[in-house]
């Protein structure tokens, strides 16, 4: 499967699958690294993150990482232990084929000859827009990093996890993944970040201070995974994206940033309201069909200052000043339940030996 982008965005990508520990990229990184074993176990605690939207799907495919977009780290959180042994790697993890390829590529990065263990547990939901799989890639290869004396830089380890991200396939085959940087920007600094191409991060901001965020899962019958999720983003998406694309910049620069730098969450979700019907986000909402916008449409009518729907969906995140009473009765008028409630991570993740 060949995939191009538009005339001036030649993106083309053959869809291959292969085993961890193949079609490593070491982006230059490699050479003799003085490597300093930490004594115990290095827990890497990193939020999750909800990712708002894509600048530019014309930009990336598996194995190009890039696009840019927008997305903020949230109180929920992914967890990796590692420690190092003599030889070997063993995985306590259920997702193994990625954290294997991942053990791989750093070691090469840095020439480590001897072996992990590593013990990985990330949030429960899965596939509905709250990135488990970057989330837990960027705590492991971190805790990796400062269990070696942290040989690279916090940008290093970004561009090193996002230019070999990859999902399974089976058990055990992998294949490249989609990757804009969001996940890992937010995961590593917290608050909301923009992102350009290439993984580069542009902007990085606190983000609604003392406000709850509500994550609600509305039904949904359509994947947002595997196949279903290749053929969103690599077919309408790059189409409506090579339409609005120059807007959604615009947006992004000219208005996004002086909303975040007045810390106006108003405004702000204003802003992303009307990213919900530009691009390559208004084809991964119509991905679930037009209930996800009539959902979004009259929670905004009953005065929440933030509503929109993470990733390719379904889950939409409500941010406010308002209480929980309040938002539960509010979801009960529509039929909708409350799945989560937590706040803004503004703090990013945190090391520690135990």
């Amino acid at each position: 499967m060949k995939i191009r982008g538009g005339d001036l965005d030649r993106v083309e990508y053959e869809f291959i699958s292969f085993r961890p520990g193949e079609n490593i990229r070491t982006l230059g990184y490699e050479k003799k690294y003085q490597l300093k074993q930490a004594k115990g176990v290095v827990k890497v605690t990193a939020p999750a993150r909800i990712h708002l939207s894509v600048l530019d799907m014309n930009r990336f495919a598996p194995g190009r990482p890039g696009g840019g977009g927008i997305g903020f780290a949230v109180q929920i959180y992914c967890t990796a232990e590692v420690e190092c042994i003599p030889e070997g790697v063993e995985i306590d993890y259920e997702r193994k084929p990625i954290l294997e390829h991942l053990t791989q590529v750093f070691s090469r990065v840095v020439g480590y000859t001897g072996g992990f263990r590593i013990r990985a547990r990330d949030h429960r939901y899965k596939h509905v827009g709250l990135g488990s799989t970057s989330t837990i890639a960027i705590a492991t290869i971190t805790a990796m990093n400062y269990a070696l004396g942290s040989p690279l830089q916090t940008d290093q380890l970004r561009l090193l996890l996002g230019n070999n991200f990859v999902e399974e396939v089976s058990d055990e085959m992998i294949a490249f993944g989609f990757e804009t940087g969001v996940g890992p920007a937010v995961s590593v600094h917290g608050g909301m970040a923009i992102m350009g191409d290439e993984l580069s991060l542009a902007y990085q901001h606190l983000f609604a201070e003392g406000k709850d965020v509500y994550i609600l899962i509305p039904p949904s019958e359509i994947s947002s995974a595997g196949t279903q999720e290749f053929e969103l983003l690599m077919n309408r998406a790059r189409d409506l994206d090579y339409r609005d694309r120059d807007l959604k910049a615009y947006m992004f620069l000219m208005d996004l940033i002086p909303a975040l730098e007045r810390t106006d969450l108003a405004r702000v979700g204003e802003i992303v309201w009307e990213i919900e019907f530009r691009g390559s986000k208004r084809a991964e909402v119509e991905h679930h069909g037009f209930g996800i916008y009539r959902y979004m449409n009259q929670l905004r009518e009953t005065g929440l200052e933030f509503v929109g729907m993470s990733s390719v969906g379904p889950s939409i995140a409500i941010i406010t000043g308002k209480k929980e009473e309040e938002i539960k009765s509010i979801m009960e008028k529509l039929g909708l339940k409350l799945a989560i409630h937590t706040r803004v991570d503004n703090r990013g993740l945190v090391i520690e030996t135990i």
